[in-house]
């Protein structure tokens, strides 16, 4: 059981005001009115207001002193987590070039009356690698391949499966490239012959060839109804797709291939056939976090003492391989500062800082005098005058972040060719940063475990110092 918070003075605005007006009768009885509208009476309740606002601060010491006490343990504020998501890209038509979505691209949702926009920022490069279709080839389950890619330049019907399709019977596409975590779009020009299926719930499914095998790709529409009729089949390819060669031929390869039918769904009774096909990309995924991204930040000049301190002037920060890129001005340009969790291991001659995601704070290292009385120096210090900015780091994170489907869809960074974004899945993982009421219930739970697990209590404190995210 945690002791009870010290209440230094308990006593409030009106207890003061009655007191003084006991003491009144005791030192000046024939002041006999003590109604509000007394001039003298108005004079009291000013100073008992002004008694009141100072026993309120110094009610406040202990929790000033609790707080001073974890910060000197080490106990930080866990800072706010940055939601994710994936964000698809769409061109406004195929490109014969190669579209290039660079990291950091900004994306957001909706900006209305009452909500400010939520901006995502992409986590690595995307390319939208253009392709063709170079071959086609079925397969019966349990036989070889055959090659249909001249009976298709033909303008021939090619059964896209055995005529009376079996599970395991399969299509295969090659592309001209592998298309890693792009949007390909497949027209195809089917007969309504593969009768007795539903065309809503065909028992197909897509893959694409990666390094771990056959992996399934997301179907963002299918208007062919299971190869059932013309249109279009636009897939979202997994981010491993590769070149192999299949049948002798090198290619990206694709395949539509029979499933087992669940239970009530209706089988091919015959096979569907395609008279021509096209493949192109027509857009791509990547990943997305919500921060918004802070170049070039002047933050000043150095002291040239140990211990300088920063701010930025965006806070909280975001994580990230660095959370901040904290550059010095030299003689030969830019010098750039690592972020470390710790001074304790750093040489005077490491261009070391430490970050406070949840403030911004900056520290350079500080000079510490042993017990020989040396003075040691923890981390290098920046020459005096030495201009310091912040090259590069993201702020954001929070609840807010968790936005829904469909969300994200204005683009905050012009690209040519792309004409829209979207997320296709809710974005999840954002938290909002600990309060100090949280921190200081955490505290002796922290301080108990010491990084060891012995108790429930002790697994649910290490595991949420790891990963706030999942809280």
């Amino acid at each position: 059981m945690p002791l009870p918070s010290p209440n230094l003075d308990d006593r409030r605005f009106q207890q003061f005001v009655d007191d003084a007006k006991r003491y009144i009768q005791q030192r000046a009885p024939e002041w006999t009115d003590h109604n509000v509208s007394d001039p003298g009476v108005t004079l009291v309740e000013t100073v008992a207001h002004m008694a009141d606002q100072i026993v309120y601060r110094l009610n406040r010491v202990p929790d000033k002193n609790h707080l001073a006490f974890l910060d000197l343990v080490g106990i930080t504020l866990f800072p706010p987590s940055a939601a994710r998501t994936d964000v698809t890209f769409w061109l406004s038509a195929p490109q014969e070039d190669a579209i290039l979505v660079p990291v950091g691209t900004e994306v957001a949702t909706l900006r209305t009356e009452r909500d400010e926009a939520v901006v995502f920022a992409t986590e690595q490069d995307l390319r939208i690698v253009p392709c063709t279709m170079s071959r086609l080839v079925t397969q019966v389950s349990g036989e070889a391949v055959s090659d249909r890619t001249t009976d298709l330049a033909e303008s021939k019907d090619v059964l896209c499966f055995a005529e009376a399709p079996n599970p395991g019977d399969c299509m295969l596409i090659g592309l001209s490239a592998a298309v890693p975590d792009c949007a390909l779009a497949l027209e195809l020009d089917s007969r309504v012959d593969g009768v007795g299926v539903d065309p809503r719930q065909p028992p197909l499914v897509w893959e694409a060839w990666t390094e771990d095998g056959w992996q399934s790709c997301e179907v963002d529409r299918d208007g062919t109804g299971g190869l059932n009729r013309p249109g279009d089949v636009v897939l979202h390819i997994p981010g491993g797709h590769v070149l192999s060669r299949n049948g002798g031929h090198e290619a990206g390869w694709i395949r539509c291939r029979v499933t087992e039918p669940l239970s009530g769904q209706p089988f091919y009774t015959t096979s569907p056939t395609i008279r021509s096909a096209e493949a192109y990309t027509i857009g791509g995924t990547t990943g997305s976090i919500h921060a918004e991204t802070v170049l070039d930040e002047p933050l000043g000049e150095s002291t040239g003492l140990p211990g300088q301190r920063l701010r930025l002037e965006h806070a909280p920060v975001v994580a990230g391989e660095p959370s901040v890129l904290l550059q010095t001005a030299a003689d030969d340009g830019w010098q750039d500062w690592r972020v470390v969790p710790h001074f304790s291991g750093s040489h005077p001659d490491d261009h070391h800082i430490t970050v406070d995601a949840t403030t911004g704070e900056i520290a350079f290292g500080p000079a510490v005098r042993e017990a020989d009385g040396t003075l040691r120096q923890y981390g290098a210090v920046p020459p005096k005058g030495a201009v310091i900015r912040a090259r590069r780091y993201r702020t954001g994170g929070g609840r807010a972040g968790n936005v829904a489907r469909g969300a994200v869809q204005v683009l905050r960074t012009s690209i040519p060719y792309v004409s829209e974004v979207v997320n296709r899945e809710a974005a999840l993982g954002g938290v909002d940063g600990e309060t100090i009421e949280e921190a200081k219930l955490r505290a002796p739970i922290t301080l108990r475990a010491q990084e060891r697990a012995v108790t429930l209590r002790d697994y649910e404190e290490l595991a949420r110092r790891a990963a706030p995210e999942t809280a």
